[in-house]
């Protein structure tokens, strides 16, 4: 259904109604696999369609929507958030005074000091969200933001070289989480979930929503079927030896709700801020401190790891479940023969 360009009388209520409905847009096409409450989610989604009655209210129904499981509603509506605060601050008195310039304002002014990776999300949801509103007025006026020559990334720029531990920090952090004084009854859950992480690198998200059925013993390991991003599945592979005796005292203590693998008390799925905040704390504990402590820099460093082992990136790509091998790629720059061989290049040459 198409809508007037100013479909309000007020600039404010129009630039929320558009992000409404592209808010809206994005929740019916967000992958729905993790929603762990699906009556919820209509809620939401009807509430939507009915509008809101200020900002307050839409971001309170964006961030429902990630608790119920649509994580990645984030990624565009917090950057049309700010966009909502700094076009009403500009006092404008229609939809049409928007261009590519006045964008490239805001994304100069309310992106400075963030890391590249941010800076791409909020350029891409700008182009995403005025490509709605082009396709959607029935006033045919058409943006057509592209934001090819904005300042703040260029080319491929926004991809930052992942952070990672080395081998040593490794055998640290692996010593370190059977060690870590957990509470007596979750010790061996926090302990499984995290060896699960960096043993396969496999994601956070993909972790916390394992049934019980995606583990599969077979001589010697575990074959792990993993559902990830747009629900495409693949296999990984642990060692039982790395991971069994606390899966059995896990299991001892276990009682999930829908088969999940790991849980909280309630029975339900734990979050991903939780094993984050759980392996920084690990981390600390045996003194090692990098820019980002999160759990995700796990699958960075298994990811640069398999790549310096086995100098294979398509293995690299197929472990990590990557759709693009470009993605893969990146962990070459941690590839020090390749460095050295290039460092070396003209230790021949005569002076």
């Amino acid at each position: 259904m198409k809508y007037a360009l100013d479909f309000k009388n007020n600039f404010c209520d129009t630039l929320r109604f558009w992000v409404e409905r592209y808010v809206r847009f994005k929740l019916t096409s967000l992958s729905n696999r993790q929603v762990k409450d699906p009556k919820k989610l209509q809620e939401i989604i009807k509430q939507l369609t009915l509008g809101t009655a200020n900002m307050n209210e839409l971001s309170q129904l964006a961030k429902a929507a990630r608790n119920v499981g649509l994580i990645g509603v984030n990624t565009y509506f917090k950057p049309l958030e700010k966009l909502y605060t700094f076009m009403c601050d500009m006092g404008l008195a229609s939809m049409k005074e928007i261009d590519e310039e006045m964008i490239i304002d805001f994304l100069t002014s309310s992106t400075a000091g963030l890391s590249d990776a941010t800076k791409k999300n909020y350029r891409i949801a700008m182009i995403n969200f005025f490509s709605y509103i082009d396709k959607n007025n029935e006033d045919k006026h058409i943006y057509d933001i592209e934001l090819k020559n904005w300042g703040g990334l260029k080319g491929k720029a926004g991809q930052k070289l992942p952070v990672f531990l080395e081998e040593e920090e490794i055998a640290r952090f692996l010593e370190a989480i059977d060690s870590y004084p957990f509470q007596t009854e979750i010790a061996a859950r926090n302990r499984a979930i995290i060896k699960l992480i960096i043993y396969t690198g496999i994601r956070v998200s993909e972790a916390i929503n394992l049934k019980t059925k995606d583990m599969i013993y077979q001589d010697g390991v575990y074959l792990v079927k993993i559902i990830g991003k747009g629900n495409k599945s693949r296999v990984v592979m642990i060692k039982a030896d790395k991971i069994q005796k606390d899966l059995d005292e896990w299991m001892h203590y276990r009682r999930c709700e829908d088969g999940y693998l790991f849980c909280n008390k309630k029975g339900t799925p734990l979050t991903q801020a939780y094993i984050s905040r759980m392996v920084e704390k690990i981390l600390l504990s045996c003194g090692i401190r990098k820019e980002k402590n999160g759990a995700h820099m796990l699958r960075h460093t298994f990811a640069t790891l398999l790549y310096n082992k086995s100098k294979d990136l398509v293995l690299v790509q197929e472990a990590l479940g990557h759709a693009s091998l470009d993605t893969s790629r990146i962990y070459t720059h941690f590839d020090k023969d390749r460095l050295m061989q290039a460092a070396s290049i003209m230790d021949d040459l005569k002076e």
